[in-house]
């Protein structure tokens, strides 16, 4: 797409963080926005920052792993806008970031928001792209889709790479004029370390079970690399920069994608793989 102004672009998880900063720099180049959220008082917030650029901005709580609500996000959108154009998969959440034990019902909640809220964006929007012949999708993945990790925040991010590179090969296969792009974050100043503060009481864990010395110094590692990681609103630039070029790659973190030459090494050696050596903040 090299048009975006007078357009409608759809993004989820647009209350705060990444999301936010995609529907401020969409709205800057001219497009309608419809933002999603499931926290209610911040979406308000948001939209009315947002459509401070000129441009009408609408809000819609959603809850990106409920396929209805999907649907009533896509229902509103054309009867809003009449067209969707960009659509940003964004909503993500972290889960347990401090460790312990697996917990299923954790993992279920993190793969229903990581990777269902993707795939019910795609099911939604993806035929009104194609149908219209023109059109983007942004998935936000992380570069925890690339490196190892025994949890449900990285299953969930390797899986959206690779249904997003799927998803890119068939678009282009089949000639539809829709756009892919995979956003693989690195550290980036949001607060994903914090998303279990929307964590269903199911999955969160046991209120009388105390976090140990060493996961709660794992918390604050991470916490402190979040926090100091790259604004978001340089990742909405490269963003709005991929959509305008069709770039299907979208990596914020150079110096984590050279760290993955050795996992690229060891499959190509068919040896067994060493953990990536990971630049330092």
């Amino acid at each position: 797409m090299k048009e975006l102004s007078g357009k409608t672009a759809v993004v989820t998880g647009a209350a705060s963080g990444m999301g936010l900063a995609f529907a401020d720099r969409f709205a800057r180049a001219g497009m309608n926005v419809v933002m999603s959220d499931i926290e209610a008082p911040r979406l308000d917030e948001a939209v009315a920052g947002v459509a401070a650029h000129g441009t009408r901005v609408i809000g819609q709580v959603t809850n990106v792993a409920d396929g209805d609500a999907m649907d009533e996000l896509g229902a509103r959108t054309i009867d809003e806008f009449g067209a969707v154009h960009v659509v940003c998969n964004n909503a993500g959440v972290a889960g347990n970031v401090r460790g312990g034990e697996l917990n299923v019902a954790e993992w279920k909640w993190v793969l229903d928001v990581n990777l269902w809220g993707v795939i019910h964006g795609h099911r939604v929007f993806l035929p009104l792209l194609v149908e219209q012949g023109e059109g983007h999708i942004i998935n936000t993945a992380s570069m925890a889709g690339h490196l190892p990790g025994h949890g449900a925040y990285s299953a969930s991010k390797w899986a959206v790479v690779g249904i997003t590179q799927g998803l890119f090969h068939q678009m282009q296969g089949e000639q539809t004029g829709v756009g892919v792009s995979c956003l693989c974050p690195g550290f980036v100043s949001t607060e994903i370390h914090n998303s279990d503060r929307n964590c269903p009481e199911e999955a969160a864990p046991p209120a009388l079970v105390e976090p140990s010395a060493e996961e709660e110094m794992r918390f604050n590692f991470l916490a402190d690399m979040v926090t100091s990681g790259r604004p978001p609103a340089e990742v909405a630039d490269m963003v709005h920069d991929a959509v305008l070029n069709d770039t299907f790659w979208i990596f914020t973190d150079l110096g984590m994608v050279q760290a993955l030459k050795e996992k690229h090494d060891s499959i190509m050696e068919n040896r067994n793989p060493q953990f990536p050596a990971l630049p330092q903040q």
